[in-house]
């Protein structure tokens, strides 16, 4: 009885911790990953939202962020819709 239980569920336990090292910890580490940048933000980082603008970091404040869309327009945005840093490349520069 205590073989067959056990016969029964290694195989269910071997999938999660495939399932854990594969799908769970890879997340969890994109997501530490992303909080870190979005709390190292400061002024004059540039920032691409999710809705796709590029934006300049004029203010870091709490929960808000105040960016500047370009040289007249400064808006406040949530931390959560930042989705990443803006590198500009060597190519972009010579332009």
């Amino acid at each position: 009885m205590q073989g067959d239980l056990l016969s029964s569920l290694l195989p269910l336990v071997v999938l999660f911790v495939i399932f854990w090292f594969l799908v769970i910890r890879p997340q969890q580490m994109q997501a530490k990953k992303h909080k870190e940048m979005l709390n190292a933000l400061t002024k004059g980082d540039k920032i691409i939202t999710n809705g796709g603008l590029v934006a300049e970091v004029v203010n870091a404040e709490g929960d808000f962020i105040k960016v500047k869309l370009n040289d007249d327009v400064i808006v406040r945005l949530d931390r959560a819709f930042v989705a990443k840093k803006y590198e500009v490349t060597a190519t972009e520069v010579k332009k």
